[in-house]
């Protein structure tokens, strides 16, 4: 029977292998040498798997061990290209639709107490309506006690469907008694569009300077509804008189190549937004429409070393049509687009990169491997306007936002805190805006230059910033864990 069914595997996978190569060609006698190499490979493939299976000296899981060989696979291509199990699919496409079953609460585990710790609850949500505040630990979650939790567990017992309720057990920061509350989990909607600082509504305030009349809007990343929550968040501050805008897209890992069209579109009139070509594709431009432009007001791309991917499509081609000052440190460089493509009927998936992008001016944007400070990748600030953070300087940056970003019923506390990248933005935007004419400005020598390779010109603290900068590993990205 043991045999009988391995020799099933083989016959099923040799058919496999042969129904695709009558597929993959028009003219099967003109390709023969390469079908036949294919067939072999393929059957060096089965015959692994079937002497694993047979003879190796644990019972091996049968899918899992074909989810190793993807895996193997697909990790010889690039950095980007990933393999997505059933298990994890559910919660890639919560990541780039930024909507789940779940109460709205941002959290990560505790040192101290090796339990659930909130950050601070997102507004609006189940959490924050049944009372659970920024400091609460979360000691149990349906009487099973968050001591030595994960994160991932964590997500798995307070993400549900809407509707289905949920009781955990909080302790507030004042007291020592543990409070029991039920709360109804509904469809959680992440906005990717922030502000500075919280109003007293618990909406985001996208107004920096009301004197000065410059507004201020953070993209954490682009999912599928970010160009209408940006559009929103600028019609806000433009019935409010805004003169001038800081678009801030520091520590945005990219997302949606489609967001990153739209929202580059908002500011251009015409021209090319970003093109790419692909092996199997042809060379696809995509193009700036009149229509829905805002044009009547100075505006500036904060970025910095984590800025990747559409964060870059947006920097860049507003860098090259000199609609904006970009201004901070050199992105990440990700020139390449990543298809999800759908394995199983739907139940996996395979994150596969497809094509590469091209900025407008035509010049490189991707860091290949080896690549040098002196090559040319990523977008590079303007001249004169590049502010680098070292390492230590980054931690107290995303100290002070994480800070900014607790919801709480007081203001946030007074800091001596300076983010010299929003101050050098901000000098920017009051020389601009002192001058009267920013169209007559925008055409003389404060226009915006196209990036190009720095000169050596690196001052001691400047080097050693790019040396901290390429020792912290990207995932600092996301710094806390939405867990339902």
């Amino acid at each position: 029977m043991y045999r009988i069914e391995n020799r099933r595997i083989r016959v099923i996978l040799s058919a496999l292998v042969m129904f695709s190569l009558a597929c993959s060609g028009a003219n099967l006698l003109a390709a023969d040498k390469d079908d036949d190499e294919y067939y072999e490979l393929m059957k060096k493939f089965v015959d692994t798997f079937e002497q694993i299976e047979r003879n190796y000296v644990k019972k091996v899981d049968r899918k899992e061990l074909l989810e190793a060989a993807i895996r193997g696979m697909v990790s010889k291509l690039d950095q980007y290209s990933n393999y997505i199990s059933q298990e994890d699919l559910s919660r890639f496409t919560q990541e780039v639709e930024q909507e789940f079953g779940g109460i709205g609460i941002q959290v990560q585990i505790d040192p101290a107490t090796r339990r659930l710790l909130v950050m601070t609850p997102l507004p609006g949500t189940p959490a924050y309506k049944a009372g659970v505040r920024a400091g609460d630990l979360i000691m149990d979650v349906e009487g099973k006690s968050t001591e030595g939790i994960t994160l991932m567990q964590a997500v798995r017992l307070l993400k549900g469907k809407p509707g289905e309720p949920v009781t955990i057990g909080v302790k507030h920061d004042d007291s020592e008694a543990i409070e029991k509350i039920e709360i109804v989990r509904a469809l959680i909607k992440v906005a990717t569009v922030l502000g500075d600082t919280y109003n007293p509504d618990n909406s985001w305030n996208f107004m920096a300077d009301p004197e000065n009349k410059i507004g201020f809007i953070r993209l954490t990343h682009f999912s599928r509804r970010s160009n209408k929550e940006l559009r929103a968040a600028i019609e806000q501050l433009r019935s409010q008189g805004m003169k001038g805008l800081i678009l801030d897209l520091r520590t945005n890992p990219g997302g949606l190549l489609s967001q990153a069209v739209a929202i580059a579109d908002m500011f251009i009139t015409s021209g090319k937004i970003v093109s790419t070509e692909g092996k199997n594709s042809p060379v696809r431009v995509m193009s700036a429409k009149k229509s829905g432009t805002y044009k009547d007001f100075p505006l500036v791309v904060l970025v910095n070393r984590y800025s990747a991917s559409a964060s870059e499509i947006v920097s860049a081609c507003l860098q090259d049509h000199k609609r904006a000052v970009i201004v901070g440190e050199r992105s990440w460089g990700k020139g390449s687009v990543q298809n999800v493509i759908q394995l199983e009927g739907g139940n996996s998936a395979l994150k596969l990169t497809t094509a590469s992008y091209h900025r407008p001016s035509g010049k490189n944007i991707h860091r290949f491997p080896g690549a040098k400070e002196s090559d040319e990748w990523g977008v590079t600030p303007d001249d004169g306007y590049r502010v680098r953070f070292s390492r230590d300087e980054m931690r107290e940056y995303l100290d002070y936002r994480r800070k900014r970003d607790v919801l709480k019923d007081e203001k946030p506390p007074e800091t001596d805190y300076k983010d010299r990248q929003f101050a050098k933005a901000h000098e920017y935007l009051l020389e601009k805006l002192a001058k009267g004419d920013d169209k007559a400005a925008e055409k003389k020598e404060d226009k915006p230059k196209a990036a190009k390779p720095e000169k050596k010109k690196d001052t001691a603290a400047d080097k050693k910033a790019d040396k901290d900068a390429a020792a912290v590993a990207p995932v600092i990205l996301i710094p806390r864990s939405l867990a339902g």
